[in-house]
């Protein structure tokens, strides 16, 4: 496989053999023989509930693989201590794929903190403890038990964040592959439609899974094939990172397993080279020795057409929770039953977030037929439906149908956003389809409201006052949240995000709109404690930002290193890697990783928390700012604790004289005191 060029890929449903679907994938033998079925080709084992909708990934695949012709059944949240329940369809006869479900599952089951959550949205009754730690691994290794010669294939954010060597925030420690500790035959990263569908066929047909070592988007362990040179970007005393283009086959290696386990500049290193071979258009492939092993990593998936995103979002799903969960409410169906996805991919490339490892930088987008179709489908077959199509969005609500204005400048290009340090003259920043889409979705016949839930990325809106215009006017339920994460230029470099500044200017012209439409909205920003390259000062003039624009958190949201993300590199190691790499070149970071360090960047957040008064003029006297701690206007927390304020019963929050204070939670929910 020549990996120098993006190379046409085969129509994703160009083999398809459709059969009559099932009202749901069988999660029973019953099942199975109301069907006919004396057996499954494919076993999907998932960390969620399962729900027939285009929204949960195990749906999506199970759906896809049935267009294809293959009988799919799905084990939903195993009791995962024995291998019994994993041998409840039988054995299948082509292949066990494995998913920890729509999330990480240790950022399902953990906090910021490293406290376990009580609940689970992905489980019926929102039930917390249905899945294991570490998911992926324990289901690959209970399927391995149940039946030994079936292969297993892992996907979904999980496998696909823990491809490599990573580090592991829960356990403190950098943990190898996740393919190596599930013991599967293959891991697919990303979006994995693709890929998939010619995963199935080929183990259909007979071929053995260390055969399919030419699939884009597939990871496996395999030695390095003799007609491929490989470039050393496990050499940290070169400035070359393995960046050097040369004709003929070549792959990176990057630094092994036990490189990064004991150095941290190695592990910078590597975070930076995968990063930079993430663009389908240039990608290179990549080996990492794991012990005696070679992991490689194909280069990434070619992204899906807007025929293809179509053909995957018209499959029959049921749209809704498979019926042995009778009345059960699952909190994550509840949220977006009513909303629709009209793109995936993400070009902003933010630091802390995991989008653009998972899913790309390159936009993929459904057609605006095939958005309708979805609504009419909702308003026509969803129980319960008034009328109000939730969120209408994606990743992001505004990226719809850009792309970069010359196809050879984006397949050559190795940048990690589009829009940092500022926004790509290449990059068609256009919403006009965006909004010819909006208006059409409001023409449906029995859509009363259009709401975008979504995070509008505000650096590209600010180039379209129609878009926002048209957004204010029509698509904003009393307000809409927005995540600037700091107001610092420091950390907002550290998690590529643009200025305050953009914020402000993007609040004019919001604010301008909302009072030509003759509406009282307001804007929720978001903002992120204890991010990498965050100082106390820093968040101290966060808060001072807070008060002066009386905004009060109730809710705020502690940087979690979650696997892969830059900024978890940035995190473990204390070394930038959005720079270069190297023994005595390396650019430094400040972590907060300390308890007492995170503690406090979140108290400045909630400046107005009495509980959180003692704390801040602890921390602000010994920063020499005791000129901050007093009752006047411009004065962060009070010189002396109140009666009756702090941890103590019927605390009442005392209100600064002289106006309304605008109060806000990250889930959205504003009052005004």
């Amino acid at each position: 496989m020549d990996t120098q060029i993006i190379t046409a890929a085969k129509p994703l449903m160009a083999q398809a053999r459709p059969r009559k679907p099932a009202p749901f994938l069988p999660m029973s033998r019953a099942e199975m023989d109301a069907l006919g079925w004396d057996a499954c080709d494919i076993v999907l084992v998932t960390g969620d509930a399962y729900v027939d909708h285009p929204s949960f990934g195990m749906a999506i695949i199970g759906r896809l693989l049935e267009a294809q012709g293959f009988r799919v059944g799905i084990i939903s949240q195993p009791d995962w201590h024995s291998a019994e329940p994993f041998k409840a369809l039988g054995k299948p006869k082509v292949f066990f794929g494995v998913t920890g479900g729509n999330m990480d599952s240790m950022v399902n089951r953990y906090t910021a903190d490293r406290r376990i959550r009580s609940d689970d949205a992905y489980t019926a009754g929102g039930e917390g403890g249905k899945r294991p730690d570490r998911c992926t691994v324990v289901y690959a290794q209970r399927c391995r038990e149940a039946f030994k010669d079936v292969p297993i294939v892992l996907g979904g954010i999980e496998a696909s964040l823990r491809r490599i060597a990573h580090y592991d925030y829960w356990s403190d420690k950098v943990r190898r592959s996740v393919l190596a500790d599930a013991k599967a035959d293959l891991l697919l990263y990303g979006n994995a439609e693709r890929a998939v569908v010619e995963v199935a066929q080929r183990l259909a047909a007979g071929e053995a899974p260390r055969a399919l070592d030419d699939i884009r988007g597939v990871a496996l362990f395999r030695r390095v094939p003799e007609d491929y040179s490989e470039l050393h970007a496990d050499d940290l005393d070169s400035a070359d990172e393995g960046a050097t283009r040369q004709k003929g086959l070549t792959v990176i290696r990057l630094p092994a397993l036990e490189q990064v386990e004991q150095d941290k500049e190695a592990y910078a290193r590597a975070s930076r080279v995968l990063h930079r071979e993430s663009n389908p258009g240039n990608a290179r492939p990549l080996v990492q020795r794991h012990g005696d092993r070679d992991l490689w990593l194909n280069p990434p998936p070619i992204p899906l057409t807007s025929e293809e995103m179509d053909a995957v979002y018209d499959l029959p799903y049921a749209r809704a929770p498979h019926p042995s969960y009778g009345e059960a409410k699952i909190p994550a169906w509840d949220m977006i039953k009513f909303s629709v996805t009209i793109m995936r991919g993400c070009f902003g490339g933010c630091t802390f977030c995991s989008i653009t490892e998972h899913e790309g930088r390159i936009i993929q987008n459904r057609s605006e037929g095939s958005i309708l179709r979805e609504i009419e489908k909702i308003r026509d077959k969803t129980p319960g439906f008034t009328g109000v199509i939730s969120d209408i969005g994606g990743p992001t609500a505004n990226m719809y149908r850009m792309a970069c204005k010359d196809p050879k400048v984006e397949a050559a290009c190795r940048r990690p956003s589009c829009v940092f340090p500022e926004i790509c003259p290449n990059l068609n920043t256009s919403h006009d389809d965006l909004i010819r889409l909006y208006r059409k979705v409001r023409e449906t016949k029995g859509i009363k409201k259009v709401m975008v839930a979504s995070g509008v990325r505000y650096d590209l809106a600010v180039e379209s006052p129609e878009y926002i215009k048209e957004l204010v006017t029509h698509h904003v339920g009393g307000y809409l949240k927005i995540a600037p994460e700091h107001t610092e230029r420091g950390p907002l470099d550290k998690m590529m995000k643009p200025g305050i500044g953009a914020y402000d200017k993007f609040k004019r012209m919001f604010d301008e709109a909302a009072e030509r439409a003759g509406k009282k909205y307001y804007l929720i920003p978001y903002f992120i404690a204890a991010h990498p390259g965050t100082t106390d000062e820093d968040m101290m003039n966060l808060a001072l930002w807070l008060k002066k624009n009386r905004y009060r958190a109730d809710q705020v949201q502690t940087f979690l290193p979650s696997p892969m993300a830059t900024a978890t590199a940035m995190y473990h190691t204390g070394v930038n890697p959005l720079r270069g790499v190297r023994h005595g070149g390396s650019d430094k970071v400040e972590a907060i990783k300390g308890m007492r360090q995170r503690r406090l960047h979140k108290a400045f957040l909630r400046y107005h928390d009495p509980d959180n008064w003692p704390v801040l003029r602890e921390a602000l006297i010994e920063m020499g700012r005791r000129d901050l701690i007093g009752s006047q206007p411009h004065q962060l927390v009070p010189a002396h604790q109140p009666p009756g304020t702090g941890k103590a019963a019927g605390t009442r929050r005392p209100v600064r004289p002289g106006g309304k204070t605008q109060k806000f939670t990250t889930k959205g929910l504003r009052v005004m005191k």
